[in-house]
């Protein structure tokens, strides 16, 4: 059946999550202006809890448990920020959490998830289906799955970034956030449409995986090779069921970058505008500076920065390239 998620849904989790996570500030940049055409405003949830949105949709989902289901304890499945994030919001709540994290996960991110906390449970991601493990994870402990994006709870506490940057700086022409399951742009793209149904509201994936951009072109949930991308945490081999017709209402197009454009875009945040940003939390910058939007120049751009928990090798290669 078709989820719904509605803004009432994103105002509820607003709510719930308010005092308890960041309210990241919006930024903007004269120099990006000038080398992207655009008047662009940065969300900046590489500043939030855990680095990254993910605590939004995470402590959502277990404040909406009940005592009892937290009690059990959750299970989740991530490469890093989700991870993290429900490592975290587990230990805000009470509750105990076990992760199942991909073998290559970012050093980083490993590390983070077991200072929350949290127990890590390890899969390969070339030879096992990570859903079906954490299936036979929750079925052995008794746990509660916190998926990383095929959730409404999850969807409509990802959405409260949205719901913020509107706030802030009212009408936008345009809204672009990275996709990866799609729980992130579920959320915004349905305040985006319900606040100023007129606006334009562009995903953005890496070249290489590019699961949404093919789905939305057939019309169905199209599923990909695990993609080579350096944005770890887009992932993914196809869009969520609940996420995906939501995406298919809102979402004006998607847009696709190289790796060498997301490394531009993470070293002209880092050097120019000083935000220390993630491959996969710099892919709608990316878009924005390599030109990408089919859109006239001097439009309000909001821009999603998704997280900032980058491996401190990648970050050493990035920016010093060659």
């Amino acid at each position: 059946m078709r989820y719904i998620l509605t803004l009432e849904d994103v105002k509820a989790a607003a709510a719930r999550l308010h005092g308890r996570i960041h309210r990241t500030p919006v930024m903007t940049s004269r120099s990006f202006d000038e080398a992207s055409g655009f008047s662009v405003f940065f969300k900046c949830e590489n500043l939030q809890r855990a680095g990254a949105f993910k605590i939004r949709g995470a402590l959502n989902k277990l404040l909406s448990l009940s005592d009892s289901e937290r009690a059990r304890g959750v299970v989740a499945f991530s490469s890093g920020n989700h991870a993290q994030g429900v490592a975290l919001a587990a230990r805000l709540t009470g509750a105990s959490a076990m992760i199942l994290m991909p073998t290559d996960a970012p050093a980083l991110k490993l590390q983070a998830t077991r200072g929350y906390g949290a127990e890590v449970v390890f899969y390969d991601r070339r030879t096992e289906d990570r859903e079906e493990r954490a299936r036979e994870l929750v079925a052995r402990t008794g746990r509660v799955l916190v998926p990383p994006y095929d959730d409404p709870a999850i969807m409509a506490g990802q959405g409260t970034a949205a719901l913020e940057l509107f706030e802030e700086v009212g009408a936008l022409d345009v809204l672009l956030t990275p996709v990866g399951g799609g729980g992130l742009m579920a959320g915004c793209s349905t305040v985006a449409k319900a606040l100023h149904p007129r606006i334009s509201v562009f995903g953005v994936e890496a070249d290489s995986a590019n699961d949404t951009y093919l789905s939305l072109q057939t019309g169905e949930r199209v599923a990909i090779a695990p993609p080579p991308t350096i944005a770890d945490g887009i992932r993914n081999l196809s869009p969520g069921a609940l996420t995906f017709p939501v995406l298919q209402q809102n979402l004006s197009g998607v847009l696709l970058v190289s790796d060498a454009e997301i490394e531009a875009a993470m070293r002209f945040l880092l050097f120019r505008c000083k935000l220390l940003v993630e491959p996969t939390g710099a892919v709608a910058a990316a878009a924005v500076l390599a030109g990408k939007m089919p859109l006239g120049m001097g439009v309000r751009v909001g821009v999603v920065l998704s997280g900032g928990n980058v491996d401190p090798e990648v970050l050493a290669r990035i920016i010093s390239p060659g």
